[in-house]
């Protein structure tokens, strides 16, 4: 008969983002293993009970409140246990050793031992949690399948869970077998053996990007006394209870308690892990885990550096007070609340008058999410400046973890998980896992391309030297600007997996497309500001990998696994294969202008047309419906509805966020050509060159690429949008000109003799997607147009002239740009010492026109001038 629960017992413990709590308090699980040992008078694997008094008492001694047991407890041991105030985690035994799947008696028999342990601890207040299995060997799990043992794995816990609704599950995961990934565990325990430090962190960085936004604990960790010897152990497991702690896991387990070890019907006798000998006797490291344990979770940061927390609202009331409930209770020494109102018409202002520890500042008239951050920036007085959101509530340890981790770092900034709430409705879960949430890109395990607005924080100086955020950025888009603009200026950002705050999405469809339109508009903005990081249809193009609830595409590959030769890698590790975009691309708003509306506007002329538009539609629905099974939906907040929901959110985002995207770009402001005109471009325009190329004379020893670094420079200082070469294109740097038309420049370097070299640029003009979209629909249009009435109307074949006149108009655009172009290289060339070498012009005119302008010193093509050239390259040649 199970101990009843006390009138003062908090109530079992629970998972709370990337932690977990019992009752109002965290629970930070600090264990040991506890055997097998040999068989009691019972035949239980356990100590008798007297012994096991005395052992829990003395592993209270070491500030534990967890104990690792790998075979189903006794009742008695589970009530002795909570007298001592110690949480159970059991591992249920089972013939996981043999190829399992390939037996339903194997199955069965696993089956049939997770379900009596289940029921056996069933509500028990000891019980921490159980572990369906422990280190199931690699080679089995490569004869059977990754994903078949992954879902067996997911079959157990589905049958505790049965039995004990509210008890956490987890299995015993370790290196071999990390690839594993069950959906249905409540938390990931990996047993780790590594004895250096730095690969020690290392690995836990990656485990927490395993985890993602589950909690991590290291279910056993521990070094031989025989092998190693004491002063060693001690050393190890003084730096890996730190840093366990320190790398945000929630809790570590040591292996192990005694030397007392009685495995497969014998006594180990050649290993020695405990911290006690065989006799229950406090070994050297006895006293090291005490004490580390006694500082655990909470090390000492080793520097306290003053934070501001700012938090910008526009009418945010409905989640405002707990926001700032939260912050006010945050686990940190020096830090202040700056709360900026951006013209709220709520009550915002009633609210903040609640918090007198909270800074208010109030802007007259709503100027936007960037102006607000700006204006807590200034006021900030500490030496960090940390961001969230009013619809967030921060995590007590949250500035614990972001500051600690961004001291260790050599990065100015960093971010973290932002958690969806556990009192969230179902339909936040369901926008959770829609594409266009906020979300994390890591290049590696611990540097970030890119952290959400929701949760982030910067070193005030690095704000200050890259101006702060974008005015432009109203709405969204101001956390991936200054991302980026502080990567331009050679900083990192880092990320911190445990420094996490809950943020609730929007509860209703239309919060949600009104979001996603806002995100739309604001990466129209971003085309403008960053034109390198967007393709050619204004889709976002990033170097690190997405981690976000929401898959942003179908998964229609499997992953890929290194085992190591003959499946005996120690690191097996899973490579996802990337979702597919170019499937998601018949969800796409291009998609549907250009391919399922036509085919509906030619149905109505054209019978045959129709069933082709409605494959079309049924294409782009199937496609959804694909990505909504394949969502991970938390399971408490799974309904009848919640995939449906999330295929229809799959389905209207492209839509409404392309929309947006596209009547952002038209109507952004754009500075004309005509405003980069200058007296010299304007004497050229009548000159009747094509600009296709220019060449200048270098005796400077000035490399091309320090060439290219000028020009971007001198265009950054103009304010003319640019876009550099990444490593895949055929061009240097492309200039954006106008709606219509972009310029590319390509460049070559001669080297000739004397450290003398000759630079070539070449440009060449390409349309603009507006400009193709328009030439292609007006094509499209008059050919409806003359398919419908030019049998009864056969002067409507005239407005096909319109497409050679629109074509000529924006060739004479192009030739603006390149003339433009060429004049500011001119310039660019002049300032850095360069000759401009006239290439491809004669005659007295164009000669006369060339002379008159005189944009650069002008070396004239003559004979001895390109005899010098010719000797110089021989000379080079026979020198090579």
């Amino acid at each position: 008969m199970h101990m009843r629960r006390s009138a003062t017992d908090p109530g079992r413990v629970r998972v709370d983002g990337k932690f977990f709590r019992q009752g109002k308090t965290k629970f930070h699980p600090k264990g040991v293993t506890y055997g097998p040992f040999a068989p009691n008078g019972r035949g239980e694997p356990f100590p008798d009970e007297e012994q096991a008094r005395k052992d829990f008492a003395k592993i209270r001694e070491l500030s534990v409140n967890l104990l690792r047991v790998y075979d189903r407890p006794a009742v008695w041991i589970m009530d002795l246990a909570a007298q001592h105030e110690l949480k159970i985690l059991v591992d249920i035994p089972w013939n996981k050793h043999l190829c399992f799947l390939d037996s339903e008696r194997s199955r069965q028999e696993a089956r049939m031992a997770v379900r009596e342990a289940a029921r056996a601890c069933a509500s028990h207040p000891a019980v921490f949690a159980l572990s369906v299995v422990n280190e199931i060997p690699p080679d089995i799990v490569r004869w059977s399948g990754a994903a078949r043992v992954a879902e067996f794995i997911d079959e157990l816990v589905a049958l505790v869970k049965a039995a004990d609704p509210e008890c956490l599950c987890t299995f015993g995961n370790y290196p071999p077998t990390e690839f594993l990934r069950p959906r249905e565990i409540d938390f990931h325990c990996f047993n780790v053996y590594i004895h250096q430090q730095k690969p020690f962190e290392n690995y836990l960085a990656r485990l927490q990007m395993i985890a993602e936004a589950q909690p991590l604990i290291l279910g056993e960790f521990g070094i031989d006394s025989l092998r190693e010897g004491e002063d060693r152990k001690c050393e190890i497991l003084t730096w890996q209870i730190e840093s366990i702690y320190r790398a945000g896991l929630a809790g570590g387990i040591v292996y192990c308690f005694t030397d007392d070890w009685f495995k497969d019907g014998r006594q180990i006798e050649d290993w020695a892990f405990g911290v006690t000998t065989r006799r229950r006797q406090p070994k050297p490291s006895f006293s090291t885990v005490q004490w580390m344990f006694q500082d655990a979770p909470y090390f000492p940061l080793r520097q306290q550096p003053a934070v501001s927390v700012v938090v910008a609202c526009y009418n945010g009331a409905r989640t405002l007070a707990g926001c700032l409930d939260s912050l006010e209770a945050l686990n940190y020494p020096s830090y202040e609340l700056i709360l900026v109102d951006d013209g709220s018409t709520d009550g915002t202002a009633e609210i903040a008058s609640r918090h007198p520890t909270v800074r208010y500042l109030r802007h007259p008239m709503n100027q936007g999410l960037s102006a607000a951050r700006n204006t807590g920036i200034e006021a900030a007085r500490g030496e960090i400046v940390a961001f969230t959101d009013a619809d967030c509530r921060a995590d007590r340890d949250w500035l614990y973890y972001v500051v600690g981790d961004l001291l260790n770092s050599r990065c100015v900034g960093i971010g973290g998980h932002n958690l969806l709430p556990p009192d969230d409705s179902w339909i936040g879960a369901a926008v959770m896992v829609s594409p266009g949430g906020p979300t994390h890109v890591m290049l590696t395990d611990r540097l970030a391309e890119h952290i959400p607005g929701c949760n982030m924080a910067f070193y005030k100086w690095a704000l200050l030297e890259v101006g702060g955020f974008d005015l432009l950025f109203r709405k969204a888009g101001d956390d991936v600007d200054i991302c980026w603009r502080l990567q331009q200026h050679g900083y990192r950002l880092a990320f911190s997996p445990a420094g996490f705050v809950w943020h609730y999405r929007r509860s209703a469809v239309v919060d949600y497309l009104k979001q996603q339109r806002g995100y739309g508009e604001s990466e129209a903005l971003l085309v403008h500001r960053h034109p390198e990081y967007f393709n050619w249809f204004g889709g976002s193009q990033w170097r690190g990998r997405i981690y976000s609830p929401a898959k942003f595409g179908v998964i229609t590959r499997s992953h890929i696994i290194y085992h190591g030769v003959f499946g005996s890698g120690f690191f097996q590790t899973l490579y996802s294969a990337p979702p597919s975009v170019a499937l998601m691309l018949v969800t796409s708003l291009e998609y549907h202008v250009l391919l399922t509306l036509p085919l509906f506007v030619l149905s109505v002329v054209i019978d045959p047309f129709l069933p082709l538009a409605l494959t079309s539609v049924a294409l782009s629905l199937a496609v959804c419906a694909v990505a909504a099974a394949q969502a991970e939906l938390p399971a408490s907040k799974r309904r009848v509805w919640s995939r449906p929901l999330v295929a229809l959110l799959f389905f209207l985002q492209p839509i409404v966020r392309g929309w947006a995207r596209y009547r952002g770009r038209l109507t952004v402001p754009r500075t004309r050509l005509a405003d980069y005109e200058t007296l010299d471009s304007l004497n050229l325009k009548e000159a009747g060159q094509r600009f296709d190329e220019a060449a200048y004379w270098n005796e400077r020893n000035l490399g091309r690429t320090e060439f290219l670094a000028g020009i971007m420079e001198r265009l950054d200082r103009r304010g003319w949008p640019n876009k550099q070469d990444t490593g895949w294109n055929l061009f240097d740097i492309e200039i954006l000109g106008n709606r219509w038309c972009h310029l590319q420049l390509l460049s070559a370097a001669e080297e000739l003799a004397q450290d003398k070299r000759l630079i070539r640029c070449r440009f060449k003009t390409r349309w603009t997607l507006l400009a193709k979209t328009t030439f292609w629909s007006m094509a499209g249009l008059e050919l409806l147009i003359i398919g419908s009435v030019g049998s009864v109307a056969p002067w409507v074949w005239f407005l096909l002239l319109s497409l050679p006149a629109f074509g000529w108009w924006l060739d004479s655009v192009q030739r603006d740009l390149r003339r433009l172009v060429g004049v500011f290289l001119d310039e660019t060339a002049k300032e850095m010492g360069l000759i401009k070498i006239e290439l491809g012009v004669s005659g007295s005119k164009k000669q006369e026109a060339a002379n008159r302008t005189k944009p650069v010193q002008t070396a004239t093509r003559s004979r001895w001038f390109w005899d010098f050239l010719k000797s110089s390259l021989w000379r080079d040649r026979r020198l090579g």
